[in-house]
């Protein structure tokens, strides 16, 4: 009898794993689905969220919300990403091993991320210096969101760029 009852009580437990589990893996699957510039932003604000020395649990990619870029030619582009980080129910300590088997949490809120920064083929460049600012969803204001897209507008367009027809040939 007991055997029995540790079975039907063990059943939704796997399923509740197994249903975690998943929603890591659909949200590293998404992760991998984004062009190599803007994972490299992605990956850049994960790894700064999970080196904070208040943040105990280890924090992966959850989903995008919007994602812009500006060509700026010869390679170049800044991009602009705005997305959501999830907790998961692995520590700082044991995902540095390997974070792929880290369940999400659903008892805690995202982190909302914006990223801007420019590329050359699809590598971050170090000036202008990424801006990365990532805050807790229930934290964020209106007034971050405007200092947010105003600082990304400002970076890529107050850089210039080399056009096409600025580009003199020499005979």
């Amino acid at each position: 009898m007991s055997t029995e009852l540790g079975c039907k009580m063990a059943t939704p437990f796997l399923v509740i794993v197994l249903f975690g589990c998943v929603w890591s893996a659909a949200g590293q699957a998404e992760l991998m689905k984004l062009d190599d510039g803007y994972k490299a932003g992605a990956l850049l604000a994960v790894d700064q969220v999970n080196a904070h020395p208040g943040v105990q649990q280890h924090f992966l990619f959850f989903r995008s919300i919007k994602k812009s870029e500006v060509d700026a030619g010869f390679g170049a582009k800044y991009l602009s990403h705005h997305f959501h980080l999830k907790a998961t129910r692995c520590s700082k300590a044991t995902a540095a091993a390997d974070s792929s088997k880290c369940a999400f949490r659903n008892d805690r809120p995202v982190i909302d991320c914006m990223t801007c920064y420019k590329t050359y083929n699809d590598v971050i460049q170090e000036k202008p210096k990424p801006y990365i600012h990532c805050i807790h969803k229930p934290a964020l204001t209106k007034d971050m969101i405007k200092v947010r897209t105003e600082y990304c507008e400002k970076m890529s367009y107050s850089t210039g760029s080399a056009t096409l027809l600025g580009v003199r040939r020499n005979n």
